[in-house]
């Protein structure tokens, strides 16, 4: 297979990224990848295409990998030739010092998309979950209460109703401007919600006791926990000391993790939506293992943990993820299927 790779930059990728085991995986699978940068493609005479680094042999190490594919030069291909197309970007990584690049990915992969390049994930699925709000399209048992607002009074009356609450832009990632409203911090309300209020709409949720203990990611693949032999791909994170943020970008540390039944049922009430939408690769972030478990972050861009989750199960689910594309190329090799349809069959 040629399987293209789209990510931010090739500068701010890291060995240790869910991408550069993705890619090195596929080539380990003898296919042959292509990684594309924001900043890469173009649009002429009716194609899509891009400037491309040929990814190396997988090499003996992710590091060794990362290093060869920064120094190969990237040569000019046609995006509308691949067999599939890795949407490996993260928008919120671009939204303020390159805002002309979170969309990128959208733009091109619908346009290679209809070329007959299989998009992952769907890119019309992906546009829905631009922002926060996108969580609000799950059933309510999966999550928390919250109201998005830009009015003081909205978010005044939320936290009469329901304490001590979180208050974070709708438009964010990565643990950024999120922060903790008690009661008694009432002289700070102002101030507190100004800062939001800098980065647009403003997202108000309830705040579980539970995610001082940490949080679980669970990847999930076509819309399942992503699983190899009897093993789930999952990992805890615990927030650095006197921070709220379960980021591993944060701070996290990462640790073992126990998949409870109760996190299995929260996954399927989540699996209609993300199958609907054509989200192929997808990182859940629940908090609390057994009762009052709720999902506060449904991650459909570049979700990571992939590596944590193979090192502490001896599984490698980089591999099974490469088998998995392998099996939809074959399918679509017979018939026609819609993107969407096919993300997740």
């Amino acid at each position: 297979m040629r399987i293209g790779v789209l990510i931010n930059d090739i500068a701010r990728e890291r060995s240790s990224y869910t991408t550069v085991a993705l890619a090195r995986a596929a080539r380990r699978h003898a296919h042959r990848v292509f990684v594309i940068g924001t900043e890469d493609f173009v649009y002429e005479a009716g194609h899509v295409c891009a400037w491309a680094r040929e990814a190396p042999d997988a090499g003996d190490s992710p590091e060794a990998f990362l290093e060869a594919l920064r120094a190969t030069r990237p040569t000019r291909i046609t995006v509308d030739e691949l067999d599939i197309l890795l949407l490996r970007n993260n928008p919120y990584d671009d939204i303020v010092e390159r805002p002309w690049a979170a969309q990128a990915g959208l733009v091109f992969g619908e346009e290679a998309k209809r070329h007959g390049v299989l998009v992952l994930n769907d890119p019309v699925g992906l546009a829905h979950a631009l922002n926060k709000l996108y969580l609000e399209r799950f059933p309510a048992a999966l999550r928390p209460a919250s109201v998005v607002t830009r009015h003081l009074e909205d978010v005044r009356a939320f936290a009469a109703a329901h304490g001590t609450i979180i208050v974070k832009p709708l438009n964010g990632s990565g643990g950024r401007s999120v922060f903790i409203v008690r009661p008694e911090d009432d002289a700070n309300f102002n101030q507190i919600l100004e800062a939001v209020e800098t980065q647009g709409y403003v997202v108000a949720q309830e705040y579980l006791p539970q995610a001082r203990e940490g949080d679980v990611r669970l990847l999930l693949l076509n819309g399942r926990p992503l699983e190899k032999d009897g093993k789930v791909a999952a990992l805890g994170r615990v927030s650095a000391k006197g921070d709220l943020r379960n980021n591993v970008g944060a701070g996290a540390a990462v640790k073992p993790v126990n998949v409870t039944t109760t996190i299995l049922e929260l996954a399927e009430l989540a699996r209609p939506r993300l199958i609907e939408d054509g989200m192929f690769l997808v990182g859940l972030d629940i908090v609390g293992a057994d009762g009052g478990a709720k999902v506060l972050e449904v991650n459909v861009f570049s979700p990571g943990g992939l590596v944590g989750a193979s090192a502490f199960s001896g599984v490698d689910f980089a591999a099974t993820v490469i088998e998995d594309l392998e099996r939809k190329i074959a399918h679509a090799s017979h018939a026609h299927f819609d993107n969407r349809l096919l993300a997740c069959l």
